[in-house]
């Protein structure tokens, strides 16, 4: 008798075993979770580092925006890696590159360390989502694809949650580099856990995903760069669709980086609590919304060939207004309204992100897609880390002016996402779907 999860190469996946392609999205998700919180714990003492060692808020900027340019750039080449390699020994071995990094953090004390340390830290995580969300795509069919990588997606927000409290937290008390000595630790610690648990996928359309044998390479076809970037002008539903990613994660990287000392300046918060209400309102809010928004995405793709996009196109008009009531209130009981509202509606995007990209692209494209749209997303995001210490520098703008302003980036996402549902998904969607596998 066949041992449960072991993959018989003739079916389909999650035709062999409907539990492990839930339990992979449950591996990927601790493994995610420490992705984010290794990442976010840095925002949230950057209060101590200012103190410390006199960094301003540009500066600060700097160090928040090396770790997204280099993660960014590296983006591309992680996703052509991950359509060739074995995605299993590249999640793992950046999960444990990236730990050690993270505890190197520790021993930084100027500008130019935290820049070297951060940007490291960012070519090793640059890995992780190309060939996690490849696998994923492996095990589930469209069918259940956007709640899988919906219910992953919210290891995203636990993770910003908890390196954000946690490392505010041990920052009071044991000063602010204890928390990395911690989460580094403990990331090497899932990695040799999950070792063993952990199968890689076959390459496969994602409706007919199989398993391989313990030990066997996956099979999978890639192109060039330059023969996917030929394919990729070619369909202009994947181009809105990064081109959106550039300006919701300029703005997602405004709240991850500067929400922790815009409380604490604020609202004269402690840094405990402001890296927990930096972060638990938007956060816990995306969670919710990403579940509804992986829900209401299949209902919506089953009917409409551009659903997965409209839903996220929903949440960022909805998100608008409310980015711009975060920065503009003087009230804290309306912010705590406003962040969890914006998360809500941040959550609808999120839990789309990927599935709708690989509706437009062939299933042998997606890791090497994912490596693209990460590129162009993160350096949206490192420039809106960057931006704002630059704007309160240099431009004088208060920290609340330059939040409010970044609402007009998020209706302008909202425009670009309708565009690509409704005028380019059917077309492209058609052609991914017909186009061989080569």
């Amino acid at each position: 008798m066949q041992k449960t999860g072991q993959a018989n190469l003739g079916e389909p996946a999650q035709l062999q075993n409907g539990t492990y392609k839930w339990a992979v999205v449950g591996m990927l998700w601790f493994i995610c979770f420490f992705n984010y919180a290794d990442r976010q714990a840095l925002f949230a003492v950057f209060p101590l580092l200012k103190a410390r060692y006199g960094f301003n808020q540009e500066q600060l900027g700097l160090i928040g925006a090396a770790f997204t340019w280099v993660y960014a750039l590296s983006a591309p080449f992680a996703g052509q890696t991950a359509d060739r390699l074995p995605r299993k020994a590249l999640i793992l071995g950046g999960l444990t590159v990236w730990s050690i990094i993270t505890g190197f953090t520790a021993a930084c004390s100027r500008v130019w360390h935290f820049v070297l340390v951060r940007g490291a830290e960012g070519l090793g995580e640059t890995f992780y989502f190309p060939a996690s969300m490849s696998v994923i795509s492996d095990y589930h069919s469209p069918r259940t694809r956007s709640r899988a990588m919906s219910l992953h997606q919210t290891s995203v927000y636990a993770g910003t949650v908890g390196g954000s409290v946690f490392a505010g937290w041990m920052g009071l008390r044991y000063g602010w580099s204890s928390s990395f000595v911690v989460l580094g630790a403990a990331g090497c610690v899932l990695g040799l856990v999950l070792a063993g648990f952990l199968r890689e996928p076959r390459r496969t359309a994602g409706s007919s995903a199989g398993a391989t044998l313990p030990g066997q390479r996956p099979t999978g076809n890639t192109v060039p760069m330059a023969q996917f970037l030929g394919e990729l002008m070619r369909t202009p539903a994947a181009l809105l669709l990064i081109l959106a990613f550039f300006g919701a994660n300029f703005v997602a990287l405004v709240f991850l980086t500067w929400m922790p000392t815009f409380l604490k300046e604020k609202f004269h918060l402690n840094l405990a609590a402001a890296g927990l209400e930096a972060t638990i309102y938007i956060q816990f809010a995306s969670m919710a919304g990403a579940g509804v928004g992986g829900w209401l995405a299949d209902r919506w793709r089953s009917r409409l060939p551009g659903g997965r996009i409209l839903a996220q196109a929903v949440g960022a008009l909805a998100g608008g207004p409310f980015i711009f009531l975060c920065g503009f209130t003087r009230d804290r009981g309306t912010l705590i309204l406003a962040m969890s509202l914006f998360g809500l509606a941040k959550g609808l995007y999120d839990a789309n992100i990927w599935a709708a990209l690989y509706d437009v692209v062939t299933p042998t494209r997606r890791a090497t897609a994912v490596g693209l749209m990460n590129m162009v997303g993160w350096l949206g995001g490192g420039l809106g880390a960057y931006a704002i210490g630059l704007a309160t520098t240099r431009l004088h703008l208060t920290m609340s002016q330059a939040i409010s302003s970044t609402a007009l980036i998020y209706v302008g996402v909202a425009v670009l996402l309708l565009i690509a549902a409704f005028a380019f998904a059917p077309r492209d969607i058609h052609r991914a779907a017909q186009e061989p596998e080569q």
